[in-house]
């Protein structure tokens, strides 16, 4: 019962975009089932398909950090509400373009101006929590995308079969649906001048003069995770595209049916188990926390390659859901926790942003390395990627906690 009630004390803010992000993940059907929309509907090969999706993600990382600049100097509710309808927008173009290539260029538009909301929902949810209640709302939000995502996935796998007008339709409808709330309920939470000069000096959310990479250069350990965390992007990206061409070379014509469904497994395993697995990791440090996760994505997505049934499918889906509910909320945080008050935009973005490298560049990288041994093969390397990942957070825990430990000691 505690675990519940530490999730009814949130701030309204935090409700709301729960509720939004809901609405607006039911209809998250296009990046999801990218991979499946390139190769079979639009015909594009493994090779093209994973260039396409790294161009694709590249666009969205280009539009996270304009939109976290925007979010620190222009007000946090109107960046995001100007990115979700202009994104939500240029999908709905693509419904009536049929079965076109000219579809990629919108959706390439819709991704870079849609994902310009991300860090303007952390710096919202930073805003207005404290250290002490922030990992439960990063939790409930994380929680609030699963729910749609448990619906989503179903419905689109059949659309894209079927009915690909549809398919994109309801992905707009869904965002302009979930604007609603968020218009009526939020104000705009970026931090006044008093709340500001409020921050002590010793805080790690302590203001900072300059721009992001001056004020990034301030906190080494979090600068140092930024690019460790790219090994875990990397192991992460081919649930997006390794594993759904992977189950459509076991599973031929259902395959993208399966892999609906274990998204759908995916997404209910986060519904049922994350106010759980993340009251548990509340014992451990946030680094330690994200160590763990990804032993679990080393473990879950390795014994893919032994991989001709369902039912191993299954379980590793579980297991690399598990590691995705530690690690997601926990970078979440551990960001949180050491971003400057001035500055929470523009952080989540840039660091963000440098993790999606990684995620980016997988697609193509794991196209020409199907192209040349095969699908199945990817497997042990995506799991030697996150043991190297694994090992290099295992290491920043230990220089974190020496760097405390000295600054401890100063003070007495």
């Amino acid at each position: 019962m505690k675990i519940f009630r530490d999730f009814l004390t949130l701030p309204r803010t935090v409700y709301v975009l729960f509720f939004a992000r809901i609405i607006n993940s039911i209809g998250s059907f296009v990046y999801p089932l990218l991979a499946i929309l390139l190769t079979q509907k639009l015909g594009f090969d493994a090779r093209a398909a994973g260039t396409i999706t790294t161009v694709c993600i590249a666009a969205g990382g280009l539009g996270m950090l304009i939109g976290g600049k925007l979010a620190d100097k222009i007000g946090r509710k109107k960046l995001f509400l100007i990115s979700s309808i202009a994104g939500a927008a240029a999908f709905m173009v693509c419904a009536f373009l049929g079965i076109s290539r000219t579809i990629v260029y919108f959706i390439l538009a819709g991704n870079f101006l849609s994902i310009a909301q991300w860090p303007t929902i952390d710096a919202m949810v930073t805003d207005t929590t404290t250290k002490d209640n922030r990992q439960n709302a990063f939790s409930l939000l994380y929680l609030g995308t699963n729910i749609g995502i448990a619906v989503g996935p179903l419905i689109a796998g059949f659309l894209i079969t079927n009915h690909l007008k549809w398919f994109f339709l309801i992905d707009s409808i869904t965002t302009f649906l979930s604007l609603i709330p968020v218009i009526i309920f939020i104000k705009d939470t970026t931090p006044t001048k008093d709340e500001i000069e409020a921050v002590p000096d010793t805080d790690t959310e302590r203001a900072e003069k300059g721009n992001v990479f001056k004020a990034l250069l301030q906190r080494p350990v979090l600068l140092i995770f930024t690019f460790i965390a790219i090994f875990i992007s990397l192991v992460y990206a081919q649930y997006t595209f390794g594993l759904p061409l992977f189950v459509n070379s076991i599973f031929g014509a259902s395959g993208p049916k399966t892999f609906g469904l274990l998204m759908t497994i995916n997404a209910s395993l986060v519904v049922v188990f994350t106010l759980f697995v993340i009251s548990f990791t509340k014992r451990f440090k946030p680094l330690q926390s994200i160590v763990i996760g990804i032993l679990l994505y080393a473990i879950g997505f390795g014994i893919l390659y032994f991989s001709g049934n369902i039912y191993l499918f299954i379980i590793s889906t579980i297991l690399w859901t598990t590691g995705e509910i530690i690690i997601t909320v926990n970078i979440e945080v551990f960001i949180a926790n050491n971003s400057p008050i001035t500055h929470r935009g523009r952080f989540f973005a840039t660091i963000a942003f440098v993790q999606e490298s990684g995620f980016a560049v997988s697609p193509m990288l794991a196209g020409f390395f199907i192209a040349s041994f095969g699908i199945r093969k990817i497997w042990p390397m995506v799991s030697l990627f996150a043991f190297i990942a694994a090992l290099l957070m295992t290491g920043l825990y230990f220089l974190q906690k020496s760097k405390q430990l000295k600054q401890l000691n100063m003070k007495k």
